[in-house]
């Protein structure tokens, strides 16, 4: 993990967790700090609910353990039996996020084998922890994955760009390559958990207006065409260099290629709104398209070596073209502001 945010927030939530438990004289407010530890989420959305879902298991696990060491006391087969009890019970009610500071909880209040008084003052730190990790998230460097995703979408591009004008080229080291394709999926998985976060933080908070629901169509589309275009850099990896392949095929698909990352680079442009509309520029990308899809299919020898792995580059090739043709089509639809049309042109997008 690198440094950022959530590493300061970590550290700034324990030692509120700490002091408040100073406060109250506790004897021990380790337990505190390690339920701030656990209760820190990626989003502000998922603290609350982490709360509220804590505070139940917690307060189970709490009496359960508090029951367990008063008949069966602290020995090791009791104290494993009441953690698969209290296991089962947060699995069956869905609540298998926040099961281990509930696990913690159990083990630290069976350690007292039956003493109300010690179970009560473990469950209050365990409290005091969860509170603190809340309060830090919502008001230090809050979460903001939608402000994230919309700042790494143009670097995570740039990156993708480099791979696949120089993949068919063979151009780029395969040291280099392999590197940086490796740091290209990662960066996309991370968008990936980005919007997800957000989209589900606007499903659950508030009902969302028509503008943010365009938005989230928008953010979908933009991580659907990097993800594409990383589907062409590893069908380019495991089969293009593999088929025996006639002369000129490199030219022919790294021409189109080039095309196709130009495209995507004015496509996000447009959202920038540093380009205007442009309908004839995108459907002549999406006739280029067509044609390089028909061209690589009638001008291959079937009976060729090798004609299968070449099919699998030139469909992941023309999935990506297609998904900057719906994505430019959305930009173009968005920037010319017709609030006439809007929700009727947004559906009949969506039905595409």
């Amino acid at each position: 993990m690198a440094f950022g945010a959530r590493v300061l927030k970590t550290g700034i939530a324990v030692t509120l967790a700490l002091f408040l438990s100073m406060l109250l004289d506790t004897k021990s407010p380790v337990g505190a700090a390690i339920a701030a530890i656990f209760a820190l989420q990626p989003s502000i959305y998922r603290s609350w609910r982490y709360f509220l879902d804590q505070l139940q298991t917690s307060t189970l696990g709490a009496i359960m353990a508090l029951l367990g060491g008063m008949v069966f006391g602290n020995q090791p087969i009791a104290v494993g039996l009441v953690c698969v009890l209290v296991l089962m019970l947060c699995l069956r009610l869905k609540m298998g996020d926040t099961v281990g500071l509930t696990l913690v909880t159990v083990v630290s209040i069976m350690e007292a084998a039956g003493d109300w008084q010690f179970a009560v003052t473990r469950f209050l730190l365990t409290l005091i922890g969860i509170v603190s990790a809340f309060i830090i998230n919502v008001t230090v460097f809050p979460p903001k994955p939608k402000v994230q995703f919309v700042k790494q979408i143009q670097t995570v591009f740039n990156r993708m760009s480099l791979l696949l004008r120089t993949a068919i080229s063979d151009e780029i080291k395969e040291s280099v390559f392999r590197d940086e394709k490796s740091g290209l999926g990662s960066s996309i998985k991370g968008l990936g958990d980005k919007y997800n976060l957000f989209e589900e933080e606007q499903k659950k908070l508030k009902r969302p207006r028509f503008s943010e629901t365009r938005q989230m169509v928008v953010y979908k589309q933009m991580l659907s065409s990097l993800q594409k275009g990383y589907e062409v850099l590893d069908a380019v990896e495991r089969h293009y260099f593999q088929a025996e392949r006639p002369l000129g095929t490199d030219r022919f698909f790294d021409q189109h290629m080039e095309r196709l990352i130009k495209f995507h680079e004015h496509v996000l442009l447009k959202f920038e709104d540093k380009l205007k509309p442009n309908d004839d520029e995108t459907e002549m990308m999406e006739a280029e398209n067509d044609r390089f899809m028909q061209e690589a299919i009638s001008r291959y020898d079937k009976d060729r070596e090798g004609v299968l792995r070449l099919a699998i580059v030139v469909s992941a090739i023309y999935d990506y073209g297609h998904q900057l043709g719906r994505l430019s089509r959305l930009a173009d639809h968005i920037h010319r502001g017709d609030a006439s049309k809007e929700g009727e042109g947004l559906a009949a997008w969506l039905r595409r």
